[in-house]
């Protein structure tokens, strides 16, 4: 029997990009023969797509792509971050931009049912690369932007994506929005348009911290505040958050003594719409003990 190594075993994951025991297996089966190890992945791989498909895909990356008044921006996750730095699946993202920008589906099914423009659809593009790869991946969401103004798009790393809809005739105003986007995440452009559950959670919050106060002052037999002031303290923190999550009145990071509405004024611009990604944004991840798993996989590759 041929002694498997470690770089026996990296050099059949850098072939084949298989799971780095599903190549010690391999190469153990093939006695350390290189060339049969692979054709030894490429028979057992064909099921892993069915087997992977389960699995939950919380890592993965944000993908944009704009070509004069359309652009898109999309999500592919996939189970791990090692796998989101494949250059084939920042491909399968990159594709899916296009592809959604380019050709205007009505939803993520009708986005993996297109051609990719090599006679596969993008979902038999994905399916063969979870089957290559041997870990789920899913085309998560995906926005859609086709304007008679401008687009600009900004990416943080391959983490978060934005893409803004804007006239103005700077193009830099809707690049240094958009970035400011990435980084202080307003939930709306103005406070108006903030989602009315967002607004009430805010408010309990407020009554919980009220409600305690109340209690404390009780405890230490001093008078409560009156239901005038409580009602004024509430109101108080709606407006504060509204001001922390709208985009508009944001202080400008690039310069906190302008908002975003005095910058864009000041730069004869305005915007019409963005929308922001950030992988993984509510999705449960599960949470593993790595030196675990890792003694598990270990142990069963001494039992196999």
């Amino acid at each position: 029997m041929a002694a498997i190594t470690a770089a026996m075993v990296g050099e059949l994951r850098a072939k084949t990009d298989a799971p780095m025991m599903e190549c010690k297996k391999a190469l153990t089966e093939a006695d350390g023969d290189m060339g049969k190890a692979e054709e030894i992945l490429r028979v057992k791989l064909g099921g892993k797509a069915a087997k992977a498909s389960a699995r939950i895909t919380a890592e993965g990356v944000v993908a944009t792509y704009i070509s004069g008044k359309v652009g898109a921006l999309v999500e592919v996750n996939s189970e791990t971050d090692f796998v989101a730095k494949n250059d084939d699946f920042l491909a399968l993202a990159n594709t899916a931009a296009r592809l959604a920008a380019e050709k205007n589906p009505a939803d993520v099914a009708a986005l993996l049912a297109l051609d990719t423009g090599n006679g596969q659809t993008l979902e038999e593009v994905r399916s063969a690369l979870v089957g290559k790869i041997g870990e789920n991946m899913s085309i998560r969401r995906f926005q859609r932007f086709e304007t008679s103004a401008k687009l600009a798009s900004y990416l943080h790393g391959t983490k978060i994506g934005v893409i803004v809809e804007f006239e103005g005739a700077d193009d830099q105003v809707g690049k240094d929005v958009a970035m400011h986007i990435a980084a202080m995440k307003p939930v709306a452009l103005s406070s108006e348009q903030v989602p009315a559950e967002l607004i009430e959670k805010e408010r309990s919050v407020a009554q919980a911290k009220a409600d305690e106060d109340a209690a404390k002052a009780a405890a230490e037999g001093k008078p409560a505040q009156s239901p005038e002031i409580v009602a004024k303290r509430l109101e108080g923190s709606v407006q504060k958050y509204l001001k922390e999550v709208s985009l508009l009145n944001q202080a400008f990071v690039k310069n906190d003594k302008q908002t975003i509405e005095q910058m864009l004024k000041a730069n004869n611009a305005s915007v019409k719409a963005f929308t922001m990604y950030v992988v993984g944004e509510g999705i449960e991840k599960k949470v593993d003990d790595f030196a675990a798993e890792v003694a598990a996989q270990m142990a069963a590759s001494k039992g196999a």
